[in-house]
């Protein structure tokens, strides 16, 4: 196979994705293999890929592809999510350019357009994971809202309900006025808001003093809602108003006071009132006193009849219009700057308005009950585990998950009212028919005379069955492929959905399988800008990944998002990573060419440098597997990766290469070049599931293939013992090279003139053919006494010397040597004034006195070599 100069990754990566696909290597059935199973966290169906996913899918496709190396039958399924309130929103705003409103629509015809507008954007994201190296079983590919999940989706509904877990109710929920949905606690956001505090004047009835009771409030347009006020019994201050009634300001409308030690005395005046409709805690005062319930808003937030003023007025102009009239009326006593947390909707980022609205609940204590447990024993395990603390909190302080959603794009609630009141809940129309004729005890009822519920279901509902309606587990649960895939292996999700998907997956999972849904999460950061700061559309400041693939190849960019990526830690991202990462397959490629550029000789001995050099390599080779492993094993995959780099990088190409490769225009020896190839095929191997492409295409030129071969399918090296002291012994050579390389770069000696290297100490001659040829020796000889006009170094307590004879200028040398024997000599007289101390001696421990004699023997052993230096120079 012809390899071009220069690697080219537009030439490379689609060819091989084709290929791969072509071969079937992403499909997996069920076999005797052992299974490794990942499920994709489904992206929005509409959305396409932004950083976050890169990482995320990167870091899958790395697990999945080690795996399918490892011999495991590896199944990476793709799927999309319906995510209701985003996509209804972006099929409402394509009407409206349209002219057509949605309440103009039927809810079959708005849902035709709905899904007209799947077709057309849906999907996008999944063909973009192609461009990254993505190898997911396509046949796979699910959608939230297909046949089989949504099946899936109405049997847990109804199963939930028949055992008593769902109910419906009024109760005060999250509501957000641009979606006109409610949500759960879960999807609302608290940020912090530069608010005002006003404070108003609730005038007394009937004093005849005219006196007035101070209100402070962050929301003076509620005020149409009060139906009381409240006073801490205990509150000294405000004993007067005990049994005395209020006019709401402007409204005029005359509310009791009651007393409940709920009411903070410290906050504002220490009067709170009292909005049963719009507040959760006032709607628990409501509750406990029975008061009256006034809902003042729109669904849309802007003001309804009941609320008599300001009618049709958006919530926040409200705000600025009646804080003028309280003013104007004489009824406003101050107005404060105040900061305060509000709440924002997750999906649509406006303020959610709590409001009385009657939804579906899912009771959550059983749920939370038996999920809690798993995490917090390891039996699913946390990576990194900070996030079980995360995890427990919000289990324990539960509360009912909101399921219900005013929307027409999901899965439709399976609840059937009945013409008379009341309601069943069936699978299908068909079985809720029965079930009403039954419940009646009216046989003529027909399909007409019910009416199924508007809702649709939080899309969270269908995603927390992702893992088991994967692979059918709801409607067929002791099919083959539950009972093969099922638990997954690995999930890869961001912290952020921590509450919204992982902890209900786990619920769901022991719930209808017994079992947990996967064995670990890795849980990844947030991709951030050099600055800092999160990448959002919105700040214009994260990259494009298709341009990113364009410009650096997707191993590039695979590689620059890994080298920034330690798990749970956010993610410092810069494209210079992603340069370093192209550089870095320049390396391989170029390493490559080298290697098959050699003319083999099979005649020629193996030189003994190059021996030792294969020796060495394998040991190192072996050494970063087993590191690699161990890493893995920790899901420290950013590490792992950084192993195999540096193996390439500094061991293979700036060391191993540089030992075994030819003089120049001579031949290499055959027992050489094949462990050379072989060498070059584990590291590929090693690097593939990080850089696939370009790795499947050197490995396919390494040596003729058969169609149908693939690197992706071929075996990762196994682990094999090492021997450290060799290896250990062999870093000293490294040093003594870099000693004499030092000398030739500090004088200005070409490469091409040999020199003689003379050993004065302790030495192991098993290297010195490696030495004598990385520093173009002409021998190695042991000596008592250095040559005159030498220059030396030390390595650990041996001294190296290279007789330089005429080759320098011995003023300046001697003058360089005087410099150095002066700060060595200053050196020790630090240490021994430390070691001469007794307070420090027997106060110190033995590891820090040991440190300090091993600097006294080094620059003692230091200050006699650059003695004998100068001594050698002045004969």
């Amino acid at each position: 196979m012809e390899i071009a100069s220069k690697y080219n990754p537009a030439e490379v990566e689609g060819k091989w994705y084709q290929y791969w696909l072509d071969n079937g290597f992403f499909k997996s059935k069920p076999d005797g293999r052992e299974p490794y199973t990942i499920v994709i966290p489904p992206p929005n169906v509409t959305g396409v890929l932004h950083m976050g996913h890169m990482l995320n899918n990167t870091i899958q496709d790395i697990l999945i592809r080690r795996a399918r190396m490892q011999g495991k039958n590896a199944c990476w399924v793709p799927g999309t999510d319906h995510a209701s309130i985003a996509t209804e929103a972006k099929v409402v705003n394509r009407l409206a350019q349209q002219g057509i409103k949605k309440t103009d629509l039927t809810r079959e015809d708005f849902l035709k357009h709905a899904w007209e507008w799947k077709e057309e954007h849906g999907g996008i994201i999944l063909k973009q994971l192609r461009k990254l190296g993505a190898s997911c079983d396509w046949d796979r590919t699910a959608f939230t809202m297909d046949e089989l999940r949504s099946e899936s989706v109405i049997k847990v509904f109804v199963d939930l309900y028949e055992k008593g877990l769902i109910y419906r109710g009024v109760r005060m929920v999250n509501w957000d006025p641009k979606a006109l949905t409610a949500l759960s606690d879960e999807e609302v956001i608290y940020k912090e808001e530069h608010s005002k505090l006003y404070y108003l004047r609730y005038k007394v009835e009937g004093d005849p003093e005219g006196r007035y009771a101070v209100v402070a409030t962050t929301r003076p347009e509620t005020i149409m809602g009060d139906t009381a006020m409240c006073i801490n019994p205990n509150d000294p201050k405000n004993t007067w108003l005990k049994g005395k009634k209020v006019i709401v300001p402007l409204v005029n409308r005359v509310i009791p006071v009651i007393e409940d030690d709920y009411v903070d005395i410290e906050f504002g005046t220490g009067c709170l009132k009292v909005t049963p409709a719009h507040d959760v805690n006032d709607y628990m005062l409501g509750e406990k006193y029975n008061l009256p319930s006034i809902d003042i808003f729109n669904d849309n937030g802007t003001i309804s009849e009941a609320g008599g003023l300001y009618v049709g007025m958006d919530r926040f102009d409200v705000r600025k219009q009646i804080e003028k009239d309280l003013e104007a009326a004489g009824l406003m006593e101050k107005v404060e700057a105040y900061e305060n947390k509000v709440g924002f909707s997750e999906r649509t980022n406006v303020p959610i308005e709590p409001k009385l609205s009657m939804q579906w609940f899912l009771k959550m204590e059983h749920l939370a009950q038996i999920a809690l447990e798993p995490v917090m024993k390891d039996d699913i395990k946390f990576y990194p585990p900070k996030f079980k603390n995360t995890y427990r909190h919000w289990m324990e302080n539960i509360k009912d998950w909101c399921i219900s959603r005013q929307l027409w794009w999901g899965h439709r609630i399976p609840a059937y009212f009945l013409p008379e009141g009341g309601y069943v809940v069936a699978e299908t129309a068909e079985k809720a028919l029965e079930m009403a004729k039954e419940k009646t005890g009216n046989a003529s009822l027909t399909m007409t005379d019910l009416r199924q519920d508007e809702d649709v279901l939080d899309t969270w509902f269908s995603s927390w069955l992702w893992p088991i309606s994967l692979f059918n587990g709801i409607n067929d649960p002791d099919n083959e492929e539950i009972n093969y895939y099922y638990p997954t292996s690995d999930l890869v999700t961001g912290p952020d959905i921590i509450f919204f998907w992982v902890a209900r997956m786990i619920m769901a999972g022991y719930e209808y399988r017994g079992k947990m849904p996967f064995k670990n999460v890795y849980f990844t950061g947030i991709v951030r800008d050099k600055l800092g700061r999160k990448m959002s559309k919105s700040l214009g400041n994260s990259p494009d990944p298709l341009q990113l693939i364009e410009q650096y190849g997707a191993d590039g960019v695979r590689m620059g998002l890994m080298m920034a990526a330690p798990a749970g830690n956010d993610i410092p991202f810069d494209d210079a990573l992603c340069e370093q990462g192209r550089n870095f397959n320049n390396k391989i490629w170029n390493a490559f060419r080298l290697i098959k550029g050699w003319t083999v000789d099979s005649t020629i001995e193996q030189p003994e440098a190059a021996a030792t050099a294969v020796k060495w390599f394998k040991m190192q080779l072996d050494k970063t597997i087993a590191e690699m492993d161990d890493l893995f094993g920790k899901y420290r995959l950013s590490e792992a990766m950084m192993a195999v780099y540096k193996l390439f990088w500094d061991e293979f190409s700036s060391w191993y290469l540089e030992m075994v490769k030819p003089a120049y225009g001579q031949p290499v020896d055959k027992s050489t070049y094949l462990s050379t190839l072989g060498f070059f095929d584990a590291l590929l191997r090693l690097l593939h599931p990080f850089m696939p492409f370009i790795t499947e295409e050197l490995w396919q030129a390494l040596e003729p293939r058969k169609e149908g071969e693939s690197l992706m399918v071929a075996l990762i090296p196994e682990v094999a013992p090492v021997d450290n002291l060799y290896l250990e012994d062999f870093e000293i050579a490294k040093e003594i090279v870099g000693g004499v390389r030092t000398i030739r770069l500090q004088k200005n000696i070409p490469n091409k003139e040999a020199l003689e290297l003379q050993v004065l100490g302790e030495h192991n001659d098993h290297f010195n053919a490696v030495i004598a040829k990385m520093c173009n020796l002409s021998s190695i000889i042991r000596t008592e006494e250095k040559a005159a006009g030498s220059v030396s170094f030390l390595v650990r307590t041996t001294e190296y010397a290279v007789p330089l004879g005429n080759m320098i200028n011995v003023e300046e040398e001697l003058a360089k040597l005087q410099d150095e024997l002066k700060y060595q000599q200053g050196f020790l007289t630090s240490v021994m004034k430390k070691l001469s101390n007794e307070s420090f001696v027997s106060k110190a421990p033995a590891k820090v006195i040991e440190m300090e004699r091993k600097k006294q023997a080094d620059a003692e052993s230091k200050i006699k070599s650059i003695e004998e230096s100068i001594a050698a120079l002045k004969k």
